[in-house]
């Protein structure tokens, strides 16, 4: 007898399963759609069962109505521009430090055994801890927040990028110093290009640590932004208005999350 191919189904064969192998990009869609509309519905129900204070849980038609009204609030668009400019100075001026640090870190065995262990270690401390000092040398203003989303910008990238020099092959290293290229050669020629996806990675996730730091200084003390623009709702008790709000900024810091992925190509 001829020996025949193992009988399969014939969805896997057209999908390309196999055994334990991944699923789809449909199925996983749909299971996030799913996931999506059995909170809405979780949120209806308990919004509709009195169980908890009233206006606590708004509706979803409440919510909606708040978000379109949001979205022609000219205060919005305002406060929207103040905390996208913190956010993008902090991730400049921090991804540019860690940047540097990470490849002098990372290209310099001293310099690594020296000094890294101190950015592992101040990397998990909440930096909301350093905004009265930041307070204190940059004043109230945008100025203290962009530093102090810049600081938690900094060790993300800066690991990554250290962690990055040290994957690069050393054959390409050799070849730059054969050529007896300069530093500023060897890291724009040689070292940026070898780890761009570690370095893109980090700052991805410095990305949505400057957002949340930027947005958490804003809540302590601000007079625009949309930290500010949050703590302002919730001091009337709208909390339509609160939670559209809290969706806005989650379906930006998502997008701006995934315009990143699609740069490093590592999007789920």
């Amino acid at each position: 007898m001829a020996a025949t191919e193992p009988v399969r189904p014939k969805a896997a064969r057209s999908q390309g399963w196999t055994a334990g192998g991944p699923v789809s990009g449909r199925d996983t869609n749909l299971i996030r759609i799913g996931i999506v509309l059995g909170a809405a519905i979780l949120w209806e129900g308990v919004s509709r069962s009195g169980w908890l204070f009233q206006d606590v849980v708004p509706s979803l038609l409440a919510i909606g109505a708040a978000i379109g009204k949001m979205l022609v609030n000219p205060a919005f668009y305002a406060n929207l521009q103040v905390t996208a400019g913190e956010v993008f100075a902090s991730l400049a001026i921090g991804g540019a430090l860690g940047i540097f640090t990470g490849i002098a870190l990372g290209s310099n065995r001293f310099l690594g055994a020296a000094f890294e262990p101190y950015v592992y270690y101040l990397a998990p401390t909440p930096r909301i801890i350093f905004f009265p000092v930041m307070i204190m040398w940059f004043g109230v203003g945008a100025a203290s927040k962009i530093a102090l989303g810049a600081l938690s910008c900094f060790f993300t990238v800066a690991l990554s990028t250290a962690g990055g020099m040290r994957g690069i092959d050393t054959v390409l290293i050799r070849v730059g110093k054969s050529f007896r290229a300069t530093p500023w050669q060897m890291g724009m020629k040689i070292y940026l290009p070898a780890m761009r996806v570690p370095v893109l990675n980090g700052i991805r996730l410095g990305f949505g640590t400057a957002m949340v730091t930027a947005l958490l200084a804003e809540t302590k003390l601000s007079n625009q932004g949309l930290g500010y623009m949050i703590m302002q709702i919730y001091s009337r008790f709208d909390m339509p208005s609160l939670y559209a709000l809290l969706i806005i900024v989650f379906i930006i810091a998502g997008a701006g999350n995934l315009i990143l992925g699609r740069v490093t190509g590592t999007n789920a």
